[in-house]
């Protein structure tokens, strides 16, 4: 299924047959990706009473409660209410879902005691150009991405110079391989999230943030189509599936 577009006054064509996924799946499991130092998520049947909601235990339908927290257990899209105190829903303020999108590959850099994005990173990898999504990989790129349990583990995050970068830059949407844009420990300073919402300015409320994606290897580094379907929940965040399609020549 091969759809031509036009974006600003180019013309490009992708096929829909051929998606990417970048999303990690939910798994109600111990081997769940996991942070913030919760349980992993739960999928079980309803029980009232005697009756178990599920085929193999007689009932005509499987009909389960879902136990989990967006932001922990795997990908999802976030959006400034995610840190502020008035409530701001993603499902209200994401209203397209299409987008020009750059995939770029960084070594985050030694700082210290941790590891960092830094912009000279992501400058030069995206020199000059404007797109409205970026999707960060960061290596190694190994597939223990797919259940690390990240609590108190320090992982790589954005210096606070990056996100405001990407800001300046016009970025809308950034995606990261990552439980956080920001460091793990830092007193609730959220520095990235902070700069990348622009919350000591005019928010930028259709501006998203979404965590925890997998960019597979074979992935190269380029221009792509990015579809960001989110659940509809009316929350500060939601789970999504960011899926790409390459550009055919």
């Amino acid at each position: 299924m091969i759809a031509s577009i036009q974006y600003n006054s180019n013309k490009y064509k992708i096929d829909f047959s051929q998606p990417i996924d970048i999303s990690i799946p939910l798994i109600a499991s111990k081997q769940n990706v996991n942070a913030w130092y919760i349980d992993e998520p739960k999928i079980e049947p309803v029980q009232i009473e005697d009756w178990i909601a599920s085929v193999a235990e007689g009932s005509p339908v499987n009909f389960n409660n879902i136990q989990f927290n967006p932001h922990a257990h795997g990908t999802h899209t976030e959006c400034v209410g995610h840190i502020t105190k008035k409530v701001h829903s993603i499902n209200q303020n994401l209203n397209t879902f299409f987008f020009l999108a750059e995939v770029i590959t960084v070594a985050p850099e030694k700082l210290n005691d941790d590891f960092v994005i830094s912009k000279k990173q992501v400058q030069f990898a995206l020199g000059n150009k404007k797109r409205d999504a970026v999707v960060i990989r960061t290596i190694p790129n190994t597939k223990e991405k797919l259940s690390m349990q990240y609590s108190n583990t320090n992982p790589t995050y954005l210096l606070e110079e990056t996100a405001n970068y990407l800001k300046k830059k016009g970025v809308k949407h950034l995606l990261i391989d990552l439980p956080s844009v920001d460091k793990e420990k830092d007193e609730g300073k959220l520095l990235a999230h902070n700069a990348f919402w622009n919350t000591t300015g005019k928010l930028r409320l259709d501006a998203t943030i979404t965590e925890f994606i997998f960019v597979p290897n074979n992935v190269v580094d380029g221009t792509y189509f990015l579809n960001l379907q989110i659940a509809p929940f009316e929350n500060d965040a939601t789970p999504s599936k960011p899926v790409l399609y390459e550009i055919l020549d």
